[in-house]
């Protein structure tokens, strides 16, 4: 196992330049979905190193649940590592699997909490000029909910619902409206919610992958973004209404669904957002041309999160085949 047992846990590093040169190069979609993936996979590595080093150390502890052979001279020959490194690799763990826990626990807390404000009674929409569906009246995933704090939402579930407050929708104009729901509903489309929790746990996993966390989120709105500005047809109506949400929520009490949060929950990204939606459309491109330097970025980040599978992948084998080696049949 050597040093490399160690490797995936500072290797999420190489990622950091990609995670910021992605939104300038990538299409939003490329860029959420390429970010989630390396933040999948080296998550998983380290948490799988921590796992092997924690075996490794504990072995090595008197009276430990382990088989008595996994303690032998041959295993520490093989596996130097003082009972320190161990014992300090599980307590990492735990802090780990309880900051997950945490994190899941707050996801789902979310949901229940706005299931249940959908089960109370349901604001109407009378001259608010939203979209009815084919059949007349309302869509049938949209909910108004009546409060006079501005926030919208989307829902994920079975089914999926966009949530929004008749407060949000007195800020905005008709066409404005109509953008904003567009945006809330390819967050329900597209699942977003998804990509935003497995970023979530993969930052709790290893700290170097929270900037990666923070470039989904802000991927997933962007790709949001453009999807309402298609819908609409016009990309300043998106525009103008990324920008009033953020103003009118800016005077109102935040509803605490932060993870399925209406354009202007988050206003540290939204004036990129409004250039961004102001300039030109982005390229369909999923990855960048390889002479710029978010492709140099690119093939950084993919380079590490090979070794940092291969790495996992040595320790793990390496650990089984000396643990075979030394158990008695």
């Amino acid at each position: 196992m050597g040093v490399f047992v160690f490797l995936p846990l500072i290797l999420p590093l190489t990622a950091v330049p990609i995670a910021r040169l992605a939104e300038q190069h990538l299409h939003p979609r490329g860029a959420a979905r390429l970010l989630t993936a390396i933040s999948a996979v080296m998550a998983l590595c380290s948490a799988v190193c921590l796992g092997l080093t924690g075996v490794v150390g504990t072995a090595q502890i008197p009276g430990n649940p382990l088989p008595d052979s996994w303690s032998d001279p041959e295993v520490r020959a093989a596996l130097p590592y003082h009972e320190t490194v161990g014992t300090a690799a599980i307590c990492v763990l735990v802090v780990v699997a309880g900051a997950c826990l945490r994190t899941v626990v707050r996801h789902l807390r979310i949901r229940a909490r706005a299931r249940r404000a959908l089960g109370r009674e349901l604001g109407g929409t009378a001259g608010y000029g939203l979209a009815a569906a084919p059949g007349g009246g309302l869509a049938e995933d949209l909910a108004v909910l009546p409060d006079e704090r501005p926030y919208a939402y989307a829902l994920p579930g079975s089914p999926g619902r966009v949530v929004v407050s008749t407060g949000m929708l007195a800020g905005l104009a008709a066409d404005e409206r109509e953008a904003l729901l567009a945006h809330e509903r390819a967050h329900l489309e597209h699942r977003h919610h998804r990509y935003l929790l497995i970023t979530q746990l993969a930052g709790c996993v290893n700290p170097f992958l929270r900037p990666l966390q923070q470039a989904v989120a802000y991927g997933a709105e962007r790709w949001a973004d453009e999807e309402s500005a298609q819908a609409v047809g016009d990309r300043r109506i998106t525009a103008r209404a990324v920008a009033r949400a953020a103003l009118v929520s800016h005077r109102a009490p935040a509803p605490g669904f932060a993870a399925f949060a209406a354009p202007g929950a988050a206003p540290g990204p939204v004036p990129r957002r409004v250039a961004a939606l102001l300039g030109p459309v982005p390229s369909s491109r999923n990855w960048p041309p390889a002479h710029t330097r978010a492709g140099l970025a690119a093939m950084v980040a993919a380079i590490g999160t090979a070794a940092s599978a291969l790495c996992a992948l040595n320790a793990a084998v390496a650990l089984l085949l000396v643990l075979k080696a030394v158990t008695p049949l």
